[in-house]
């Protein structure tokens, strides 16, 4: 026998996550205290990166160019994975177990994918660059800048931190005035 409470109503296809998976209210302060941390910390560590990035740019003295990029790759093996990946995680946990969603209001689904970019740009290419500043300084322990042949890396250690920072301060930003509103389901009314 049949019940009509027992029956499967199909729901609809949001991004809610299902009843049991609500964060409860100490998971969720949890979460939220190790997603800013993580991001906070992500935003220092940029900051840090572009002062080592500027004094390499900015000094007349080899031996503090070979310094700061030394330090480089230091601070990224140790500290990009780790903060990116953190960051990026304890927004899904935030958004998937919390009444926001993920793909509910727009706000939160610019942060999502503005973090997926920056957590793969952080993984993949800033690394890379930090690596390669410690290798071109390391090949030449003697001598001038000019005998360094650094190109085009000592205006890229600026750049590429300082965009970063800009998008993060633009994802804390979002954060805080939550722009946009709820989404829009294919029908007009708002989703969820």
């Amino acid at each position: 026998m049949t019940t009509a409470a027992s029956r499967s109503v199909p729901r609809r296809l949001d991004s809610r996550p299902p009843a049991g998976f609500r964060l409860s209210p100490r998971a969720r302060k949890g979460a939220v205290i190790a997603h800013v941390v993580s991001s906070v910390g992500w935003l220092g560590l940029m900051l840090c990166l572009l002062t080592l990035g500027l004094a390499g740019l900015l000094t007349d003295r080899a031996e503090t160019l070979r310094s700061a990029y030394r330090v480089l790759p230091l601070l990224g093996d140790a500290l990009v994975l780790p903060l990116s990946l953190a960051s990026l995680l304890t927004g899904l946990v935030l958004s998937l177990g919390t009444p926001w969603g993920l793909f509910r209001y727009h706000w939160v689904t610019v942060k999502f994918w503005l973090t997926l970019a920056a957590t793969a740009a952080s993984a993949f290419a800033l690394t890379a660059r930090l690596h390669e500043a410690a290798r071109l300084v390391e090949r030449h322990p003697t001598g001038g800048i000019a005998e360094l042949h650094l190109g085009s890396t000592r205006y890229e250690l600026v750049i590429i931190p300082a965009v970063a920072l800009s998008v993060y301060l633009a994802e804390v930003v979002i954060s805080v005035a939550k722009p946009w509103g709820r989404r829009r389901s294919r029908r007009g009314r708002p989703t969820g």
